[in-house]
């Protein structure tokens, strides 16, 4: 999730169990422990890009470091506190809570989390709810601006507080419900199109949860094509991309080869391989293509330059690159349905 969503529903959490004692201190408190997992954003300042890649959401982001950070954050938090009356414990509880909430909803985006780090390098993701989702983020934003107008006591901060967690938890029931339908669906069509694959995925396409983005890999390639929860037709047309592995043997420096294992580690074998003029380039198609919906030969959202030191935010390049009114049009048309 983005971090205006992590902080939106820690404040309401925070005011959940602290609030009687905290005041509105304690939406500060909870904001703080779901950011947390978030200041893995300072590799960046010394990481390679797909070292980089491979550290967000790695460590700070396991239930290793969930377990390690609680009871340093909760000691300060109780120093910081002493006259408000709150034990040691409680504040662990209150922090853990925070933390494991941000593990939780992360794992539910195409990126993937490391629950598992440092034992196991495998990343969860459930692909269920786009990193920032309007539907999803404007219940807790608009509950936690309400508890900060509000002044304290009042019995209408818990209505405000339980908004806060309730609405965006239903709207993520019925993102997953959204999300084992077209599942099914898909796995029908591809079986009746004959479409042979090692492993596919379904996600979300940007802002919603109505149009999913489809990609079936195989040894030798990828389809990609895209599901609407109102199709009507038993079909999906799917554009084929070959993984081109033979392009890589022109990577001949031990850092490119390190390079290309990370991207492939971090890709989970969802990629592609292409040239552009001289340029090799690395896709990994779980991020979509850039208004992919409008034109299905579009680049894609992650492309990275294999043989180029100058790559920076690979993941966001193209997130809403050529989102015009033609495209947003197109989109708003596809969602419909066909």
């Amino acid at each position: 999730m983005d971090s205006l969503t992590h902080i939106a529903i820690g404040a309401c959490i925070g005011e959940a169990i602290g609030g009687k004692k905290l005041g509105k201190r304690a939406m500060g408190w909870g904001a703080l422990a779901t950011s947390i997992p978030d200041f893995d954003v300072v590799a960046s300042l010394w990481l390679t890009m797909d070292k980089n890649l491979l550290a967000h959401r790695g460590f700070t982001h396991s239930i290793m470091f969930a377990l390690i950070i609680t009871p340093i954050v909760a000691w300060l938090a109780y120093r910081w506190n002493r006259s408000r009356g709150i034990s040691f414990l409680a504040w662990n509880v209150f922090i853990a809570i925070g933390l494991f909430s941000h593990l939780f909803l992360d794992a539910y985006n195409n990126y993937g989390i490391g629950w598992l780090e440092p034992f196991s390098h495998r990343r969860f993701s459930f692909n269920t709810i786009y990193v920032f989702d309007f539907f999803f983020t404007i219940f807790p934003v608009i509950a936690a601006l309400m508890l900060l107008i509000l002044k304290t006591p009042l019995p209408k901060r818990n209505f405000w507080w339980r908004f806060g967690i309730i609405a965006p938890a239903v709207y993520l029931i019925y993102c997953s419900y959204n999300k084992l339908t077209v599942d099914r669906e898909v796995r029908h069509i591809m079986e009746k199109q004959n479409i042979k694959y090692n492993d596919y995925f379904t996600t979300p396409t940007p802002l919603n949860s109505w149009l999913w983005y489809v990609v079936a890999a195989s040894d030798s390639g990828l389809y990609s094509g895209y599901r609407s929860v109102f199709d009507s037709k038993d079909t999906i047309q799917f554009t084929y991309f070959p993984k081109n592995d033979h392009l890589l043997s022109s990577v001949a420096t031990n850092e490119e080869k390190k390079s290309l294992d990370n991207l492939k580690r971090f890709s989970r074998g969802f990629y592609s391989i292409q040239k552009w003029n001289d340029t090799l380039v690395f896709n990994d198609l779980r991020f979509g293509q850039i208004v992919g919906w409008h034109d299905p030969n579009e680049k894609f959202v992650f492309h990275y330059f294999v043989q180029h030191q100058g790559n920076k935010m690979a993941v966001q390049r193209g997130r809403f690159a050529k989102w015009n009114q033609e495209t947003i049009r197109a989109l708003i048309k596809r969602i419909k349905g066909n």
